[in-house]
Formats: C-alpha cells, sequence, structure tokens
C-alpha cells in the first residue's frame, strides 16, 4: 500500500520512484483520489529535481494506459501506423500535408491533434474552418475514414489519457509546464494511446519554439526519443527550425488555402517542403515503406506529382462530413476576411530576423487563436504573403498581407508585424530548415 505524500516526499528528496509508486499516483490522478494539491506538489517536487528515464518511461506509460488505447489489430491494416507529432510553431501546417502524403505512400495515420496553445496554431482549428468537417467524429467513423482513406485527423476524444487532462491543468496552474519529463510524458502518452507503430516527432527551435534555448529543445528531443522508444514505440525526433513563420502564412483558412496549394502543385513554399518532406521521410523508414531516404523521398514525390495526396486529402475531408468537392474548389468554402491588405516596412534593406512569437500573437489578437480556453475564433483571419528572412524589401515590397475584420485590428496586426520582422542593410546568413536528426540509435 502506498501513500501520495510518501511519493511526493521520496521524490522531493531527490530520490528515484519506483514503477509501482507512479502507477499508484497517476491511477489516484484519474480517479480522484490524490488531490490538487498533491499533484502540484509531485508535478514541483519533479520540476526541481528531475527523473531517471526509467521513472519518465514509467509515468508515461502509467498516463497512457490511464484511458483507453486504441488498437487496430482488428482492422487488419496493409501497412504500418504512423504519426507525427510537433512542438508547435507558427504557420505550421505540415500535418494537413503530411498524413495525406503517407497516406498515399501505404501508410495508416490516425491523428489525434490540438488545438492553438499560446501563440501557437492548432490543427483542429484549421479543420475547423472547413464547413461539415468533424473534428470530433464517434470512434466507428474514425476507424472507418483511417481504413478505407488511411488517414483521419481529429480532435483527443474523452477516453484517451483523461490522467493527462487533469495534470496538465494542474501544472498550467502551478508553473510547473516548463519541466522535460512532465512534457514528454504529456505529448507521448497521448500519441502512443493511440496505438502507433512508429512516431516522427518534430522539436521546434528559435524565436516562434515552445522551448527557450537550442540546448532545451535538443533536451526534450533526446528525452522524447528515449521515452518513446523505450515503451516500445519506434521514433525519431527532428529539430526543427522556427525563428520564422513555417508557411507563408499564419492563421486558420489562410493555412488551409496554402496545404491545398501545396498538396496540388500551385505553390510550395520552400522551407515548408523542406520539413515536410524529412518528417514524411522518416515516418516511412521508421513504418518500414522506405529502405532509403533516397527511396522515401522518391516515392513522397511521385504521390504529389500524381495528384494521390491531393486526393486522399479530399477523400479524409469528405469522409468526416466536409464538401466532397473542397480540393477543388476551396475558395467556394473557407471564410474570407473582410480586409485583406498589405503591410509595408517603415525602411529598405534585407528582412534579417523575425520574432516568429509576436507574429503568432498578431494572428491571436484579430481573432485567429484565443485569448482565454472556450474563445470563439474567426477562422477567416490572420496573416498571408509573410517574407522570409533574406529577402530583400523595396518601398513597394510587402512584408506580409494582413487579413482582419476591422480597419482597428489590421492597424495593430500591422504595427505588431512591423515591429516582428527587423530589416538590415545585410543580408542574413540562411539557416538550416532542420538542424538534426536524433534517433534511437544515437542515445
Amino acid at each position: 500500500m502506498f501513500l501520495a505524500q510518501e511519493i511526493i516526499r521520496k521524490k522531493r528528496n531527490g530520490l528515484a520512484l519506483s514503477r509501482e509508486e507512479i502507477q499508484f499516483f497517476v491511477k489516484g490522478i484519474t480517479e480522484n483520489t490524490v488531490s490538487e494539491g498533491q499533484i502540484a506538489a509531485l508535478g514541483m517536487a519533479v520540476y526541481f529535481n528531475d527523473m531517471t528515464m526509467d521513472e519518465r518511461i514509467a509515468l508515461t506509460t502509467a498516463m497512457r494506459d490511464s484511458g483507453t488505447v486504441l488498437n487496430w489489430d482488428a482492422l487488419n491494416l496493409p501497412g504500418p501506423v504512423v504519426d507525427k507529432h510537433s512542438t508547435g510553431g507558427v504557420g505550421d501546417v505540415t500535418s494537413l500535408m503530411l498524413g495525406p502524403m503517407i497516406a498515399a505512400c501505404g501508410g495508416f495515420v490516425p491523428m489525434i491533434s490540438g488545438r492553438g496553445l499560446g501563440h501557437t496554431g492548432g490543427t483542429l482549428d484549421k479543420f475547423d474552418a472547413i464547413p461539415g468537417y468533424q473534428t470530433e467524429p464517434d470512434s466507428e467513423l474514425f476507424r472507418r475514414v483511417v481504413k478505407e482513406v488511411g488517414v483521419a485527423i481529429i480532435g483527443q476524444t474523452g477516453d484517451l489519457v483523461p490522467a493527462d487532462k487533469r495534470f496538465y491543468a494542474v501544472r498550467d496552474n502551478t508553473a510547473t509546464v516548463e519541466s522535460i519529463p512532465l512534457i514528454t510524458a504529456s505529448i507521448l502518452s497521448k500519441k502512443l494511446a493511440a496505438g502507433l507503430d512508429a512516431l516522427a516527432m518534430d522539436v521546434k527551435v528559435g524565436s516562434g519554439a515552445f522551448m527557450p534555448t537550442y540546448e532545451a529543445s535538443e533536451d526534450l528531443a533526446r528525452s522524447i526519443v528515449a521515452v518513446a522508444n523505450g515503451a516500445g514505440t519506434r521514433t525519431t525526433a527532428l529539430l526543427t527550425d522556427m525563428n520564422q513563420v513555417l508557411a507563408s502564412c499564419a492563421g486558420n483558412a489562410v493555412e488551409v488555402r496554402e496545404a491545398v496549394d501545396f498538396l496540388t502543385g500551385r505553390y510550395r513554399n520552400p522551407r515548408l517542403y523542406a520539413v515536410t518532406m524529412a518528417l514524411c521521410s522518416e515516418m516511412l523508414l521508421l513504418g518500414g515503406l522506405a529502405a532509403t531516404q533516397q527511396e522515401a523521398k522518391a516515392k513522397l514525390d511521385a504521390v504529389l506529382d500524381n495528384g494521390r495526396a491531393a486526393e486522399v486529402f479530399g477523400l479524409m475531408v469528405a469522409g468526416l462530413g466536409g464538401p466532397a468537392d473542397f480540393v477543388e474548389h476551396y475558395d467556394r468554402y473557407l471564410p474570407t476576411a473582410q480586409i485583406i491588405r498589405p503591410v509595408y516596412a517603415m525602411q529598405t534593406g534585407f528582412a534579417h530576423s523575425m520574432d516568429t512569437r509576436a507574429l503568432g500573437m498578431a494572428v491571436v489578437g484579430l481573432g485567429g487563436g484565443r485569448r482565454k480556453p472556450g474563445d470563439a475564433l474567426d477562422y477567416s483571419v490572420g496573416l498571408s504573403q509573410v517574407c522570409a528572412l533574406g529577402d530583400e524589401i523595396t518601398s513597394d515590397t510587402p512584408i506580409a498581407m494582413v487579413h482582419a475584420r476591422t480597419e482597428a485590428d489590421f492597424e495593430l496586426a500591422a504595427a505588431a508585424v512591423r515591429e516582428a520582422i527587423v530589416l538590415d542593410d545585410i543580408q542574413p546568413q540562411a539557416t538550416p530548415e532542420v538542424y538534426r536528426a536524433i534517433r534511437a540509435s544515437d542515445l
């Protein structure tokens, strides 16, 4: 018999908890037999005293098993069940292309995504811009679309990882969110509950990233790879750049437009292409759908160029309740802002640096993100045609287009954009889109 207060005391004193102690405490979180004060105390003890890798694995698997764990065996899927998760960024629309691309290559992607948090956009919010699309379908529809189409992107169901919902809410209110063991368990418990064979993790680095430094991002990536593989799911993490907006836009409907344009070949932002291809390649390798990076890239380029990936996206949208002709006629369905107008810089020069977080917050200010939980979103607003670092900006070159509801909203967003994008006479050195991959063999 364990006591919650003795488990807290042990971790407070810097000792490692056993798997059984962690399982007992997580069961208490789920069943409300430990108090919020006790959850907060354990969170703070972990924040200050860290966790060993064995403890992190035990916490992740206990939280994973606190609710339903999906199992795909009964569907007899003819390919691996794979997924990707990002720590969040601005203009990070990769999931919308990645899921259909992997499905077109023979994988199955049951992607359980989230809504926007802080300055980062949420995949579910983007899909909510599509009329009729069900981000919260019943499990029967979810499984049917995964089997028939190969990909379904939906929200977390109520019976998946209930321990994390309660633990995260307490951490958010007690300043213990920024703990790598706790972040690792929170992210992975939800992903591993989806019954995956393999996972590609996108850990952002830079001014728009969740983690404050490159070193912290790398520590998180290493923790995720070690814990996920330790829990039995083949996982690789990529450290990718978030020192500028990833796509050419940031917002909900504007990002859906860019995703469809990417899939159909109408326009592919080079940075977005590089990150999406790198993540997809890892997923094909981890899932045994390609033997080399070169083979993976060739397969992915083929499904983009022959239209199969765009077709899969359309089938997913229709399968989850959206328009059957969405890919062909997205402008009929996606909302458009009342004001769409360029923003010009106050000087000329090269785009030298970007406060990506500030640009994300500008989208929130326009109504495209939430200031507090439960806020209604305006799916039409955001930024598009955002310049890239290194671009030469002249007096007649916009640094972005603002999509706004009102003149006042436009003026506030335009001022934020001008402040966030710094120009200089010297062109900056190019930074890589993908800094490095961390695989199990690297640990």
